[in-house]
């Protein structure tokens, strides 16, 4: 069953690049005595992604802070070296961007989407979380196809 609010997140690794290549990150230990906003897409540099989802977090990132919100992490089924990349071209220095190139984690909360049809493989449903000290708080899950519940401005309201 797909993760719920009142549910604790998984205690499975992410991965951020950094200047010594892939570091692992725990979830469990990324999330510990802090308020995350978690928020998850299909794919870096893909349309939506791109053009809407990552960049609504980089605009309203000091909003969603002002909010007592400790982090913002940006998770995808990449890799470590994609994300950064992306991160970069995207002007997305306020947000953690963190790969889940096996999809390990998206697996662990049941929010993977077949898209091997499309020639991507497994990936991610499009979601954003309220997290508190490792315990989800809201959650706002996009049907596929659509982009509405997971927007900054959703994760505003809700905050």
């Amino acid at each position: 069953m797909a993760i719920q609010v009142g549910d604790t997140l998984p205690n499975v690794n992410l991965y951020q690049l950094t200047e010594n290549g892939p570091t692992t990150i725990n979830v469990e230990e990324l999330c510990s005595g802090q308020k995350v906003v978690l928020f998850a897409l299909p794919g870096a540099f893909t349309p939506t992604c791109s053009a809407a989802h990552l960049p609504g977090f980089v605009v309203k990132a000091d909003d969603i802070k002002a909010r007592g919100v400790d982090r913002i992490v940006c998770v995808s089924v990449n890799d470590a070296w994609v994300m950064d990349a992306w991160g970069k071209q995207q002007n997305a220095n306020g947000i953690l961007m963190l790969g889940d190139g096996s999809a390990d984690f998206t697996d662990a909360i049941d929010l993977t989407v077949d898209q091997t049809a499309k020639g991507m493989g497994v990936r991610s449903r499009r979601y954003a979380m309220i997290i508190d000290d490792g315990v989800v708080q809201w959650l706002g899950l996009d049907e596929i196809g659509q982009f509405e519940q997971s927007s900054a401005e959703s994760v505003l309201q809700n905050l």
